[in-house]
């Protein structure tokens, strides 16, 4: 589902045809009802990709802030986090994903609110959507946090993980040490990140 934008239309209904056939629901990932603690990795866009988080180095400080903080505010576990000037991935375990969208949704609306005052653009859609995605496995989720902490050098805002301020990349070097970082990163690639994940 990661390349529906890319399919032409019949590449799309095959993929439908195929995961009504699996008895999957229609789109990815399905909003399920999940009991007890589960991981997800949360992220979201700014609307049409514009580097609304990035306005200065600032905002994507304070964002950064706000977002850890409603996660502390929560009970919230935070494993991994990354926030880039267009968007954001946050890698964490809940016992209530529904309660917390609700709570993200909070620091959307006030972050939308604060932004299009400083830039005098009231109105003005910021956020396009966030989505979280359970962990399917150790695996999956090992293979998150080294996307999570890739995300600025393959977007092209650094050239290694670790140097990217605003992510948890220097503080997961601190706590594993070089060598584990590196023995992580070789056992959970991410150059298939995402191709599978929700098929059983």
């Amino acid at each position: 589902m990661y390349d529906w934008r890319r399919m032409t239309e019949v590449q799309r209904t095959e993929v439908l045809r195929v995961r009504k056939g699996r008895k999957q629901p229609w789109h990815a990932p399905p909003h399920w009802k999940y009991e007890g603690r589960v991981r997800f990795i949360v992220s979201a866009a700014c609307y049409e990709h514009r580097p609304l988080i990035g306005h200065s180095g600032g905002r994507i400080a304070e964002f950064e802030m706000a977002l850890l903080e409603m996660c502390n505010g929560f009970g919230v576990l935070v494993f991994a986090w990354c926030i880039l000037p267009n968007h954001y991935h946050i890698l964490i375990e809940t016992d209530d994903i529904v309660g917390f969208r609700l709570a993200l949704g909070k620091v959307h609306g006030t972050t939308s609110y604060r932004w299009n005052g400083e830039e005098g653009k009231r109105g003005r859609k910021v956020w396009y959507r966030s989505f979280e995605r359970p962990m399917r496995s150790d695996a999956h989720f090992w293979a998150s946090v080294n996307y999570i902490h890739n995300n600025p050098v393959r977007h092209g805002y650094c050239d290694k993980w670790q140097d990217w301020s605003f992510s948890s990349a220097g503080l997961f070097l601190d706590r594993f040490g070089r060598e584990k970082t590196v023995e992580i990163w070789n056992a959970f690639p991410i150059l298939d990140y995402g191709k599978g994940w929700d098929e059983d």
